[in-house]
Parts: C-alpha cells; sequence; structure tokens
C-alpha cells in the first residue's frame, strides 16, 4: 500500500511539472502553432492534416481508451501485470565503414526508429535520436539502450529523413548537431520545416507523392502511411506525417517511418517506385490491452508482415521497439511475435531484427514474389497458441 501511494505521489508529482513547464514556456504562437500553408487537398483542408484512408481503431482487440491505459500507468494499478522491461540493456560497439560504395548496402540500427543505411557512397539516416529522453525539455520516456553508435564515431551523413514531428522521430537536438557538423540533407513531409527551423536548421519537404533529387540516379520520394502530428497542445496534424522511398540503382530502400495500418495501400503505392530492396518496418508500440495486436497509429508484427509482402521486398528489418518504452507490450514481445507472423504466413521475403550498432550487410535485391496473401483472421487464428498467448 505503501509503495502504491509513493508510486502514485511520484507520477503526480512529475505531471506537475509537466504542467508548470508547459505553462512557463508555451506563449500564445505555440497555442495555435501555424506549420503550413498551402492550397486545399484530399489530405489537407487548409488548416489540418488528416489520414485520406478510415480510421483502424476495430484493430484494438480488445479495444480500450488510450485514457484508461493513462490513467492506469499515473496510477499504478495494473503495475503488477505489466511486463517487466529491463533498465539497460547492454550494446556491444561495433566499427563503422566511413562509406559503402556500388551497390554494396549495409545498415546499422541505432535505435528505436534511427537506422544508419550505407550504400552508393551515401550515408542515410532516419529519424536520428541520440537524445536520453523523448520528450519536451527532458521529459518523456528514457532510452533503456544507448545509441547502437556513439555519436562521436558516426561517420558523416549525406541524407536525413524525417517521417513527422512526434519527440521520438524528430528530435531537435540530435538534428542540430547533425547540421552542424555535416550539413546533411533534410528531407521530411509538409509543415515539419517550420519546426526543424525552430532549431536553427533548414530543411526540405514535400507532400506525398513528392520527388527530390539527390544526385542523379538517387531520389527521395514522399510517400503516405497512416499516423498523426502533434509537438505541443492544439497544434495537432498541423504538419504532416509520412513513409519515405529511397529510389537507387541497386534496389529501392523503403522506410515506413510510424504508422498504423490504415488501408494498408500506402505499402502498394510504395512499391510501385520499384523493386525494394531494403524495408524498414516498425513492429513495437502495438499494445496498449493485453491481446491487443496493433493500435490505429502503430502497426504490430501481425500487420507488419503483410506490409512486407505488399512491398515485395527481399528483405525487412523490424524498428520502433527495444529503446524506449511506450506501451505495455514485454521488451522481446515484438521480435519474437513477428518470427511467429512469418512462420505462419510461410511468406517469401526475409523479415526479422537485428541487433543494435551491428551492421548489417544486406544482400542483392531477390524478388520474393509468388507468396499468396493470408487474412488478417486467418493469422490471427494460427497465431491463437500457448506460446503466443504467453506472450505479454
Amino acid at each position: 500500500m505503501i509503495f502504491r501511494l509513493l508510486h502514485l505521489a511520484g507520477k503526480l508529482l512529475l505531471f506537475a511539472v509537466i504542467g508548470l513547464c508547459l505553462a512557463l514556456t508555451i506563449v500564445p504562437h505555440f497555442l495555435d502553432a501555424i506549420y503550413y500553408r498551402g492550397p486545399l487537398t484530399t489530405h489537407f483542408d487548409g488548416e489540418r492534416f488528416k489520414n485520406t484512408d478510415p480510421n483502424d481503431d476495430i484493430r484494438m482487440v480488445p479495444r480500450r481508451p488510450r485514457a484508461s491505459y493513462l490513467r492506469r500507468w499515473l496510477t499504478g494499478a495494473d503495475a503488477d501485470m505489466t511486463p517487466a522491461w529491463p533498465d539497460r540493456v547492454r550494446v556491444t560497439p561495433h566499427p563503422i565503414p566511413p562509406r559503402v560504395d556500388g551497390d554494396e548496402m549495409i545498415v546499422t540500427w541505432v535505435g528505436h526508429a534511427t537506422v544508419l543505411v550505407q550504400t552508393q557512397g551515401l550515408n542515410i539516416l532516419t529519424d536520428p535520436i541520440w537524445s536520453t529522453r523523448a520528450g519536451p525539455m527532458g521529459v518523456g520516456p528514457a532510452r533503456v539502450a544507448p545509441p547502437g553508435i556513439a555519436f562521436d564515431r558516426l561517420p558523416k551523413i549525406d541524407l536525413i529523413l524525417v517521417s513527422h514531428n512526434h519527440y521520438d522521430h524528430m528530435d531537435l537536438a540530435t538534428l542540430k548537431l547533425l547540421w552542424d557538423r555535416d550539413k546533411p540533407l533534410i528531407v521530411s513531409s509538409l509543415g515539419n520545416d517550420a519546426l526543424i527551423g525552430q532549431a536553427g536548421v533548414p530543411s526540405r519537404t514535400l507532400d506525398w507523392g513528392g520527388r527530390l533529387t539527390v544526385r542523379p540516379g538517387i531520389e527521395v520520394i514522399v510517400n503516405r502511411n497512416h499516423h498523426w502530428s502533434t509537438r505541443w497542445i492544439s497544434d495537432r496534424n498541423r504538419a504532416l506525417w509520412s513513409s519515405f522511398v529511397v529510389r537507387l540503382p541497386g534496389g529501392n530502400v523503403f522506410f515506413a517511418g510510424d504508422t498504423g495500418a490504415g488501408d494498408l495501400r500506402w505499402a502498394d503505392e510504395a512499391a510501385r517506385y520499384g523493386p525494394v530492396r531494403l524495408a524498414l518496418i516498425p513492429i513495437g508500440a502495438f499494445r496498449f490491452s493485453p491481446g491487443q495486436m496493433g493500435d490505429w497509429s502503430h502497426i504490430g508484427p501481425v500487420d507488419a508482415v503483410d506490409v512486407a509482402r505488399r512491398l515485395g521486398a527481399s528483405r525487412s528489418i523490424g524498428m520502433h521497439w527495444g529503446t524506449f518504452r511506450l506501451s505495455n507490450e514485454g521488451y522481446f514481445t515484438p521480435p519474437r511475435l513477428l518470427a511467429a507472423a512469418m512462420a505462419c504466413t510461410g511468406q517469401g521475403g526475409q523479415f526479422d531484427t537485428v541487433p543494435i550498432g551491428r551492421p548489417s550487410r544486406i544482400a542483392s535485391h531477390m524478388s520474393p514474389a509468388g507468396t499468396p496473401a493470408m487474412s488478417r483472421r486467418a493469422l490471427l487464428a494460427c497465431l491463437d497458441t500457448p506460446r503466443v498467448r504467453a506472450m505479454r
């Protein structure tokens, strides 16, 4: 009982501090922040962006509001039921090449959605975050795993992809460090340049379907996905979210960013830009209630395997797990559930996870075409086993 009271008092104090900091720092400009002005489209109403596919709350099984999750987290009401996470994960540093030329490709998972892709003489970084916490003013979920590459060991970066403005994906402190050191090309979706610019960092922003040539034969395409955005209090969906396709001579790289399933046709759209040699797909932060297999804004392994199939990716790597605790699944549940889902579908292409900080050589593209689609219902039935049910 005393532990529960101390737990509650500590979290109430934390929220009081957050509220005070926000009250002291938020000025009228941020009470109604405007990041983008432009013509009306199917996904922009002149004020805010939106998904063009249906909201898929029905994927929450059983469905429970996030407010309930927050209330239980705040009070510690389900502390005994929450799967334990390690306080610290050991990461073994490995040598990282300064460059990788030609069609050879080496990929290193730095942690969360931060991945270093090296190919064609380019060093590409996705959603870079080296900060110890994902949140404003040093408040937010803390790392359990240090970055897989120490910042001072990171090779010169040429291209950065920023999927949206949530703190665990758009870390302004890291972007500022990278800009001051390397002056990379930073690409994001509409409205995010206003936010990145607050750190004194320039960026290029495009609408869904927009293309930007990096150099002859290599371009970045901003692609649709299913998510949302916010940075402060009332700026919800003032900036756009996206996935990316990097078109390369040896086969494309797809970075899903942060996404729910929606209609999943955004993966089909990305596949039309050419063969996908490597897909970086989120598999974590999907469980807010026991048994839940996906959230409207975050896919889990059940939907991730369908994304890989739709892309026709010859190699997919699961990311967005194992770094910041954002939901209630166990630490190793995402990779274990991914392996079980791949076994159920029997689909072609390699889809697994890699250790943080260990460079992985990506083979040349080989089409995995020919795997029949497996319905979500059938996949869930296949996964309804004692071993999977025991995954918390």
